[in-house]
């Protein structure tokens, strides 16, 4: 049995796949702590999983404006000291770090200490603070088909972001009566991440009555702190009303986009993990101020294989006329949801822990010989 100290809070898409890994780890008997953040979307995912062991951790991340530099310099060098603190206490035989301001706190510790330290990038373009982290890292798990620097390629692996065991494909009518949405009709649901996406919240007030007048009822995940959760009832031109929902959160998210029959979605990693998982054709909107845009090669990779549409922020009036286009088209939609079973990587969570096993087998056994680069998760 060993011990893994998982660094991943900070936002959904870096605590999601922590909680997964855990869960995995723990089914081979191994002890796990996460190391998330301070932040309120961190304190409500965890609600969820009294089971596993959480530790917050101090941290901010980096913004150049002075007052936040500031505020960066400060709190990472409180997280610094409060890593070294929780690794002489814990002695874990790894960490394994899903990026971001947490992260960043626990690299530097970790490489001092001689404690291997792995890090999973799950965006199509590796950022600069990634990039710098790599070079502390033993491992290195990147999304399938995407490398670095040659002289890193023996540390590089390929690996899925892990979902969590909950994160199933639903039948879409009792996945909508688990949510309490009327099982009949055509359902838009919009998702802009575990903050919300004002443009997209505001698109979805502006354009509701129109897409009920064509028979869509919108659910709209609005954001913690955003709007509180209501029901808006539409004229659908039939003598009938649609709802529109506004929800600021949800916990049950293989339910919400297994409900739609098509997702509005900004294209972080985890948000197209869960799209693809639950099988639901999209239109992705990539968060144009994203660092390295890497929202935009998120998305136009899965648009490549034929499983998502993207339009750019700016095209926003089009959206309507997309999504109209899009979910009365069965044929398209048929296509996308085979596409989108094809990229599916549902076992890749167990190719991970296998990997991770074998590499602290290798690093208290060194004479076991290093791990094949050509090994593939």
């Amino acid at each position: 049995m060993a011990s893994i100290l998982i660094v991943c809070g900070g936002t959904g898409g870096h605590l999601s796949p922590g909680i997964a890994l855990a869960e995995q780890l723990m089914l081979r008997k191994h002890d796990c702590t996460l190391v998330i953040s301070r932040k309120k979307v961190d304190a409500r995912l965890i609600e969820k999983y009294p089971g596993l062991e959480f530790v917050e951790a101090p941290g901010a991340p980096l913004h150049f404006r002075p007052a936040a530099l500031i505020r960066f310099v400060w709190h990472q060098s409180a997280a610094f000291f409060f890593a070294i603190k929780l690794l002489l206490l814990k002695k874990p035989d790894l960490v394994m770090g899903f990026g971001g301001f947490v992260t960043a706190g626990f690299a530097i510790p970790a490489w001092l200490m001689g404690i291997p330290f792995v890090l999973h990038e799950a965006n199509r373009v590796v950022g600069r603070a990634n990039r710098l982290l790599g070079r502390l890292a033993t491992r290195i798990f990147l999304p399938p088909g995407l490398n670095l620097a040659k002289g890193q390629v023996r540390r590089i692996r390929h690996a899925a972001l892990p979902l969590r065991r909950e994160f199933q494909p639903m039948d879409k009518l009792a996945a909508r009566k688990k949510l309490g949405i009327d099982g009949e009709g055509k359902l838009l649901v919009i998702v802009g991440g575990s903050q919300g996406a004002q443009p997209l919240n505001r698109w979805s007030r502006e354009n509701a009555p129109a897409l009920a007048e064509k028979g869509i009822a919108l659910y709209c995940l609005t954001g913690m702190g955003q709007t509180p959760t209501e029901s808006v009832h539409h004229e659908n031109g039939k003598g009938g009303t649609v709802a529109s929902q506004f929800v600021e959160f949800s916990d049950d998210m293989p339910s919400v986009l297994s409900s739609a029959d098509v997702v509005v979605s900004r294209a972080g990693a985890g948000s197209i993990a869960e799209i693809i998982r639950c099988r639901a054709p999209s239109v992705l909107i990539p968060y144009p101020l994203a660092r390295d845009n890497h929202q935009w090669a998120n998305a136009k990779f899965v648009e490549r294989y034929g499983a998502s549409l993207v339009l750019d922020q700016g095209d926003l009036p089009q959206l309507r006329e997309t999504v109209e286009a899009l979910i009365f088209n069965e044929n398209q939609l048929n296509q996308m949801v085979k596409a989108l079973h094809w990229l599916d990587r549902s076992q890749g969570v167990y190719s991970l822990v296998n990997s991770l096993e074998r590499l602290i087998n290798w690093a208290h056994f060194p004479g076991a010989g290093e791990i094949s680069s050509s090994e593939q998760v």
